[in-house]
C-alpha cells in the first residue's frame, strides 16, 4: 500500500466532504436551521451542471455559475415557502418539510434525467499532477484549494464582521432581533441562499470526480450529519477538521480492508466520538 497516495487520496475526499457540510453547518449552526433537502440540492446542482455542459456545449465554468444561479434560486423558494416555520424555528416541522421536500427533487430528477448515471468530464479531471509515486488530478486540487478558502471566508464573516454578528441575534431569537431594526426574514433568506449556493458550488467541483445518481442525495445528507455532530454545532472549524480526518479514514479503511464496510465504521466512529465526548469538537 503507497501510504503517500492514500494520504493524498483521503485528503482530497476529506475536502470534499467538507466542502458539502459547509452549507448545513452554517444553517443548523449559525441560523439553528435545518435543511434535509441538503443532499438531494447537492445531487439536483450536479444534473443541471451535467445538463447544460452535454446539452448547451458551453464551457464548464459558466455552466457551474448557471447552477449555482439556479440553486440561488431554490434557496429563496424554499425559505419562502417555510417562512412561518423558519420564524418560529420549528424544527421538528422543518425536519419534516425539508425531508419531504428532498424526496421530492429526487423523484423530479428520476423523471428528468432517469435512473442511470452520468459523469460530468472536465479538462482538470484529465490533468494528472505527480510528484514520484503520488499523483493527483488538478480538479482535486481545485476542490482541496476552494474548500480551505471558503472555510476562511467563512470564519471570518460569521465571527469577525457585523454580518455574522446580525446572524447570530438573529437565530438567537428573530423576534427580538426585529425590535432593534433587524429584518429578520430578509436575513433567513440570506441564510438558505447562501446555503443553497455552497452546496452547488461543492456539486460543481465534487461531482466531476463520482458518477452522479439520483440516489446519491442520500449518502450527502449521512455524511453532512456526521461532520457537523462530531465537529459540533456550528462550529466551522470543527467540520473542517472533521471532514479531513474523515476523509483520511475512509481512504485508509478501503485500502486496508474494505469500501463496502466504509459507511458502517464511520457511524461506528461516530457512536464511540459521542459517548467520550457528546459536544463534539470545540476549536473555536
Amino acid at each position: 500500500m503507497n501510504v503517500a497516495q492514500q494520504a493524498i487520496n483521503g485528503l482530497v475526499i476529506g475536502s470534499g466532504y467538507a466542502c458539502v457540510a459547509l452549507g448545513w453547518t452554517i444553517l443548523l449552526g449559525a441560523a439553528r436551521l435545518v435543511n434535509f433537502a441538503h443532499g438531494q440540492m447537492y445531487m439536483l446542482a450536479a444534473f443541471i451542471c451535467w445538463f447544460i455542459l452535454t446539452r448547451s456545449g458551453i464551457g464548464y465554468p459558466l455552466a457551474a455559475a448557471i447552477s449555482i444561479v439556479a440553486m440561488a434560486l431554490l434557496g429563496v423558494g424554499m425559505q419562502l415557502m417555510m417562512g412561518r416555520l423558519v420564524m418560529t424555528q420549528n424544527l421538528t416541522s422543518l425536519m419534516i418539510v425539508t425531508l419531504g421536500f428532498g424526496y421530492i427533487l429526487q423523484g423530479v430528477a428520476g423523471l428528468l434525467f432517469g435512473g442511470a448515471p452520468h459523469t460530468i468530464t472536465t479538462e482538470l479531471v484529465q490533468q494528472k499532477i505527480q510528484f514520484g509515486d503520488v499523483w493527483f488530478t488538478s480538479q482535486e486540487l481545485l476542490i482541496f484549494v476552494v474548500t480551505l478558502i471558503l472555510y476562511g471566508v467563512v470564519w471570518l464573516v460569521l465571527q469577525r464582521t457585523r454580518q455574522g454578528a446580525i446572524i447570530r441575534s438573529v437565530a438567537e431569537d428573530p423576534k427580538l432581533a426585529q425590535l432593534f431594526g433587524i429584518d429578520s426574514r430578509s436575513v433567513y433568506i440570506a441564510i438558505f441562499v447562501l446555503e443553497a449556493v455552497l452546496v452547488a458550488l461543492a456539486a460543481v467541483l465534487v461531482a466531476p470526480r463520482t458518477p452522479i445518481l439520483t440516489s446519491m442525495g442520500f449518502e450527502e445528507v449521512i455524511i453532512t450529519f456526521v461532520i457537523v455532530v462530531l465537529g459540533g454545532i456550528g462550529n466551522v472549524g470543527g467540520a473542517l477538521i472533521v471532514g479531513m480526518l474523515l476523509g483520511l479514514f475512509t481512504s485508509f479503511f478501503g485500502a486496508l480492508v474494505t469500501p463496502a464496510y466504509t459507511t458502517a465504521a464511520i457511524f461506528a466512529v461516530l457512536l464511540a466520538f459521542l459517548i467520550a465526548k457528546p459536544e463534539g469538537l470545540r476549536t473555536r
